[in-house]
C-alpha cells in the first residue's frame, strides 16, 4: 500500500507517495519501545486503519505466511504497540553470539547506565534518562544486546518499558545476588558544604 504525503509547506504542495510497509519497518527498526497504532499513523500521516492493515501484512510477511520465507525476526503486539523481536527460535543463537562474538568493553555511559539500573530497578527508560540527565536509548539497546538488562515489564498506564539486570551481570561481577553489591550512600556526598565542591 502506498500513501502521499504532504509537506505542509503549500496547500497545492505535490505529493510524495511513499510504501505504507516499507515506511512502517523502517520506523519500527529502530523503536526502543513498542508503537502504538495511533503513534504510527501520526508519525506517518496515515490513516490508522491503513496502518492497522499494513502491521498485519508485515506480521504475515515476516512470519512467512504464502509460501514466503520465515524471518528470524517477528514483530510483535506488547503492551499496546507494536515492536520488532528477534524470532523466539533464535534467542539462544543471538544470545551466545552477543555475549561471545562482541565481547567489547562497556563504555563509560553504558556502565553508568547499567549501575542506575542495578540500584535502582525495576526503573524505566525516561527515569534513568532523568538520573543521568542525557538521553540513554542507545546505551539501552547495547545492555539489552549485552544481555545485561532486560524488560522487566510494561507500565499498564503508561506503556513504558521497565528495566531489570538479569543473571548474566551477576555472573560477570562475580557476585550471588545484588545484595552482594557494594552500598552507594557511603560514597554519595550529603550535600551539608553545599554543592558547589561537589564534582
Amino acid at each position: 500500500m502506498t500513501i502521499d504525503l504532504f509537506d505542509g509547506t503549500e496547500a497545492d504542495a505535490p505529493a510524495t507517495t511513499i510504501d505504507l510497509e516499507r515506511a512502517l519497518e523502517a520506523i519500527l527498526m529502530v523503536a526502543d519501545e513498542p508503537q502504538s497504532l495511533v503513534s504510527l499513523a501520526t508519525s506517518l500521516g496515515a490513516p490508522v486503519a491503513a496502518v492497522r492493515q499494513s502491521i498485519e501484512r508485515l506480521v504475515a510477511d515476516f512470519d512467512g505466511v504464502d509460501g514466503g520465507v520465515r524471518r528470524g525476526f517477528e514483530l510483535r503486539e506488547v503492551g499496546g504497540g507494536w515492536r520488532i523481536y528477534v524470532r523466539g527460535d533464535y534467542d539462544d543463537l543471538v544470545r551466545d553470539f552477543v555475549l561471545t562474538q562482541n565481547p567489547s568493553r562497556l563504555s563509560q555511559a553504558a556502565l553508568e547506565t547499567l549501575a542506575v539500573i542495578a540500584y535502582k530497578q525495576p526503573i524505566s527508560r525516561g527515569a534513568i534518562a532523568s538520573i543521568r540527565a542525557v538521553n540513554v536509548d542507545s546505551v539501552v539497546r547495547t545492555l539489552l544486546g549485552r544481555g545485561l538488562i532486560t524488560e522487566a515489564f510494561t507500565d499498564s498506564e503508561t506503556g513504558a518499558i521497565h528495566y531489570a539486570t538479569t543473571d548474566v551481570l551477576l555472573s560477570q561481577l562475580g557476585v550471588n545476588s545484588l545484595d552482594e553489591l557494594p552500598q552507594i550512600s557511603p560514597l554519595l556526598s550529603d550535600g551539608s558544604n553545599g554543592f558547589d565542591d561537589v564534582a
